[in-house]
Order: C-alpha cells, then structure tokens, then sequence
C-alpha cells in the first residue's frame, strides 16, 4: 500500500494522483468484494487507507484535503466495480474518510464538506445517485461528529455545504436534487443551509470555516 511520503516528498503530481485513486480502488475492492457486512468493511478499509496514508506525511492543507479527496474517489468506484450502490455506501465511505483523516489529525469543518464533495462527485462518475450520495455523506457526517469534537447540527452543515457545492458544480439537474435532499431531516437533524445558497458565495464561507 502507498504511503504519501513516496509521493515526491509530500507533493503529488497528476500521474500519482491518478496512481493512488487507482490503487485505493483496487484495495477497497479486495477489502470489500464478497464479504458479509460490506457496510463496516468499507468504513474499517477507507479510514485504514487514509490513516496508512496520510501518517508521517508532511501534507497539510490543500495536499491533505487532495489526498481525502482522492481515497473518496477510489472508494466510490471500488463500491461501482463490485456491483454496489453508491448510494447506499455513502455513509459508510464517508464515516471511514473522517475516521480515517481523524485518526492522524484533527478534523474540521472544511474536511467534512470536502468529503462529501467528493462523495458526490464520485457518484456522478459511477453513474450513481448524487442525492442519494449527498445524503449518505451527511448521514456519515452526523455519525461521526461525536469524535470530530462537532455537534451533530455542524457536521450535517458542513456535509450539507459540500454536497451542495458538488452538485451545482454538476449540473442544475443535480443541484436541484441535493437542495431537495437537503430540505429534509436526516438522521433526526435539520441540515442548516444558509439561502440563497450558491457555490462560492459568501454563504459557502461561513459553512465551511478556514482551518
């Protein structure tokens, strides 16, 4: 398994990127394909993959939030290769990334919407649901706040912003589904979108705090 410290000393290029994505792919599918719970196999197979991944890196910042980004994708495409509904792993892709990024470091606000971002950006890859996605990642968010040190109200805010960026970022077809998604209780909590909510406004700022 990879360890970011090959990478070009902490940095990535293209090509490696597209080598990890690949590889995460690969070895989410081995941890995956077949087994019973395939829900835990993939939470325990991400956050195993990122933690490896990420411990002993000099990545911070953007380069960190890239290598959360890139484990998500090949999550995703590893469930679409098996026969699985993106969907319906969202959640559990989305828990194992934060677990896995927490494991090693604190996570924030702005990791929590990246992830699902990139959630929903994978499923749109795959040919799967992106409001299913989105609400898979907020699900995922809201289980895992207790141990990011979040309310459950702030987690499902902030995977409720990147899933919303994501989806305009797509298509108005897609976004016009996530807000749909959104509007709705998930896990007994009221995702809080700030309106009008548009991809780069200043309302995207405030959900996704710097740091």
């Amino acid at each position: 398994m990879t360890n970011a410290r090959e990478l070009n000393g902490g940095t990535r290029n293209g090509r490696e990127q597209t080598n990890f994505v690949t590889e995460t792919r690969d070895y989410i599918v081995s941890a995956i394909d077949g087994v019973g719970d395939v829900g835990r196999a993939t939470v325990d197979a991400v956050s195993g993959m990122l933690a490896h991944s990420i411990k002993g890196t000099r990545l911070v910042g953007s380069e960190l939030l890239g290598l959360v980004v890139d484990t998500i994708t090949g999550a995703v495409h590893a469930v679409a290769d098996v026969g699985g509904e993106v969907g319906g792993a969202a959640k559990s892709i989305m828990l194992g990334a934060l677990k896995g990024t927490q494991q090693v470091g604190k996570v924030g606000a702005e990791t929590v919407s990246t992830s699902a971002a990139a959630v929903v950006k994978g499923a749109f890859e795959v040919g799967g649901s992106v409001a299913e996605a989105a609400k898979g990642a907020v699900e995922g968010a809201i289980e895992a706040a207790r141990d990011l040190g979040m309310s459950a109200e702030e987690a499902a805010s902030a995977a409720g912003s990147g899933a919303i960026q994501a989806a305009g970022e797509i298509s108005s077809t897609a976004l016009e589904q996530v807000q749909t998604v959104m509007t709705k209780t998930i896990s007994g909590v009221k995702v809080v979108l700030k309106e009008p909510f548009r991809p780069g406004s200043r309302n995207v700022d405030r959900a996704r705090p710097r740091g």
